[in-house]
């Protein structure tokens, strides 16, 4: 199984509509990936590690697949649709990690 981790940076100027992201959005990807997608969800950043610290990350999505290629093979033909709904929810451009999950 892998993870496709989808994080979002924070920044003092960052808006992001998490209600948006998880009630409309993420159907929409869900939807278009079809069974490739194992399973999900979602973290909303809170603080970073210190008192204080603003979270790196203002949210982070995760999905598992069976496989890269079925990551690839499902989000590839959808890839326009996804990455352009991204302006209605935030004013970051996220950042994507694949890992393979080993426990």
């Amino acid at each position: 199984m892998i993870k496709v981790s989808v994080m979002y940076p924070n920044s003092t100027d960052t808006n992001f509509d998490i209600e948006y992201y998880c009630n409309t959005h993420l159907p929409m990807v869900a939807e278009l990936l079809g069974d490739a997608l194992k399973g999900g969800n979602v973290d909303s950043g809170l603080a970073g590690g210190a008192p204080g610290e603003m979270a790196p990350f203002i949210a982070m999505g995760h999905m598992t697949f069976d496989s890269v290629d079925s990551f690839q093979n499902a989000f590839g033909p959808n890839a326009e649709k996804i990455m352009g709904d991204i302006p209605n929810f935030t004013n970051t451009q996220p950042q994507i990690q694949i890992s393979e999950i080993k426990l």
